[in-house]
């Protein structure tokens, strides 16, 4: 068994030791002003006596870490004072996905993170290990992995050749009499030359990972253009939570600046002293400015997260890597991906851009769920070759809801804008806000927004696959092989039982599915949506058949070429 690299007894230290003195000093400087009985001068005890405790923790968890690497699990043992075994079979692991940020870089450090399949959280992370070393751990579990699904497949193999042999057996016996011999077709092919425990390798040499590393091929990379297209032409959402957070930070800051900045268009000297017009001015000069600053961050943060972005193919695994500050590198098994998914907002779709994700049975580094990006960004057409090169999908000619649906819609949208204009109305008894009836231009938003609802919704019922589009802001096209099919369920509304329309979610075995929002086909006639559901059982079922049959993974791991086998490069 191995231990962490020493920079995790200090980095450990540093955050126990912040923690078991920050929460008593605070907790006491809180009740000596409430509480007689507790004095102030307790901090100079308590202090150090939780520097103590803190960094002693740290120490004790260092010391008894362990991982190491056996011929059939990756175990961790941890905990102080409970303690925690794991054995991780390599058939389950999804991903060994390795981590450096810039500090973790210059001092020759990498976090390492294992995930395995159906689960929403890393199953073990290594933090510290050298570099030398998360390299050899990655390529080795790799290798055992792929080493698991060879001898699984040989079992599969082994099992179906002794029933055909049993079969043939009974035959024979029915026809010439009973052997003397034992039969030998049901021996597993994996015991034959299977080497005892200690005689495997459990080392990693160069060698080993210069093969591996030659094995790799180019599948994509993310040119300058495309990088600073992506970053530009997509929002996270994750830098409004970081606005608010600053803001939260330096209220006062703030505030004081914004007024500053409103001044010269109208706004009013101080927050005490001011009219309706210029606390209005103020709002639209704070809102404008909020917006500037989350999108500056949010191009920041796509900028930093993608860039060097490189997706490669080793085997029957796709390898990626990516980041400036936080350098990542992880892989995305073939036989894991759930199915595909083909995303544009509508700046992208104006200058015929997309990006390609798949949906994994695990989780994903890129949210946190299932969804890992394999193209960023590209063009359109590059983006649907590689689809159907992946998926093997035929092209795909999409069938529309009935136009009833689109009626559905204009009254949805108008009950929002109705809704909006109630909300002006009440305040306007309640604050100095005139004109209120201005709000009602919102029901001229209601046609065009119903009409775009309408046109970006459709569905294909291919004899391999099930592609289903929906969404105008983010639209996504997601492919779905029926073997990954898990459930099909018709959902219907109060309101969509009286127009006779039905709604059918698709759920694969993804533990949470892109973006959070589950593939589904929405507002189709109750009888297109039954005969869509009876296909795709028994699309399923003969799929699963086909697919044991060959013993395949269901996607094809090189798809830069096209079907007949030319490179597309």
């Amino acid at each position: 068994m191995n231990r962490l690299h020493p920079f995790s007894a200090v980095t450990m230290a540093l955050q126990q030791a912040v923690t078991w003195v920050t929460i008593p000093f605070f907790l006491v400087v809180f009740l000596s002003g409430v509480v007689d009985s507790v004095e102030y001068s307790w901090v100079f005890v308590i202090v150090p006596l939780g520097l103590t405790v803190g960094v002693s923790y740290a120490l004790a968890y260092y010391y008894r870490f362990e991982y190491g690497i056996t011929p059939d699990t990756f175990d961790v043992r941890s905990g102080v004072l409970s303690r925690r075994s794991r054995e991780i079979p390599y058939g389950r692991i999804q991903n060994v996905d390795v981590a450096r940020g810039v500090l973790q870089r210059l001092l020759g450090l990498a976090v390492v993170s294992i995930e395995t399949a159906g689960g929403g959280n890393t199953e073990a992370t290594l933090r510290f290990v050298s570099e030398s070393e998360a390299n050899r751990l990655q390529h080795q579990i790799r290798r055992r992995t792929a080493e698991a699904k060879e001898r699984r497949r040989q079992r599969a193999n082994a099992d179906a050749n002794a029933v055909e042999s049993d079969e043939s057996s009974l035959t024979d016996e029915s026809a010439v009499g009973t052997s003397d011999e034992m039969p030998t077709s049901g021996a597993d092919p994996e015991r034959a030359d299977a080497k005892p425990a200690d005689e495997f390798d459990l080392q990693t040499d160069e060698s080993d990972i210069g093969a591996y590393e030659s094995r790799r091929q180019r599948l994509f990379d993310l040119e300058s253009k495309e990088l600073l297209l992506y970053s530009f032409t997509s929002f996270r959402p994750a830098a409004v939570a970081a606005v608010l957070f600053v803001f939260f930070l330096a209220t006062e800051t703030i505030l004081e600046f914004l007024v500053t900045i409103s001044q010269p268009v109208g706004g009013p000297a101080d927050l005490d002293d001011g009219t309706t017009g210029s606390y209005g001015v103020l709002t639209i000069v704070s809102m404008i400015n909020g917006l500037v600053i989350t999108y500056v961050l949010s191009v920041a943060y796509t900028f930093a997260t993608y860039y060097d972005f490189r997706l490669g193919r080793v085997d029957e695994d796709f390898v990626y890597e990516r980041g400036l500050l936080q350098r990542y590198s992880g892989s995305i098994p073939a036989e894991k991906v759930q199915s595909v998914t083909v995303t544009a907002n509508p700046v992208q779709r104006l200058i015929e851009y997309a990006g390609l994700w798949v949906e994994t049975a695990g989780y994903g580094p890129d949210s946190g769920s299932g969804s890992q990006s394999a193209v960023p960004l590209a063009h359109r057409r590059r983006v649907y070759t590689f689809t159907e090169n992946l998926t093997g999908v035929e092209r795909p000619r999409f069938h529309k809801p009935p136009t009833i649906a689109r009626r559905r819609y204009l009254v949805r949208y108008s009950l929002i804008a109705a809704a909006i204009v109630a909300v002006a109305f009440g305040l306007a008894w309640v604050t100095p806000l005139e004109r209120w009836y201005l709000a009602a231009v919102a029901f001229l938003v209601v046609p065009p927004a119903a009409h775009l609802r309408y046109a970006n919704l459709g569905y294909f019922v291919g004899e391999e696959h099930l592609v289903v589009r929906r969404g105008f802001w983010r639209r996504r096209t997601t492919v779905i092989p029926y073997y990954r099919i898990q459930t099909v369920s018709t959902r219907r509304s109060i309101f969509q039982r009286r127009l006779g329309l039905a709604s059918l979610v698709v759920d694969t075995a993804s533990s949470r599915t892109f973006y959070w929002a589950t593939p589904t086909i929405y507002d189709i006639d109750l009888e297109d949506a039954r005969d869509i559901h009876g296909a795709g059982r028994k699309r399923l079922q003969s799929a699963l058949r086909e697919r044991a049959k060959a013993d395949d993974v269901g996607l094809s791991v090189d798809f830069t070429r096209t079907p007949d086998g030319r490179s597309r490069a």
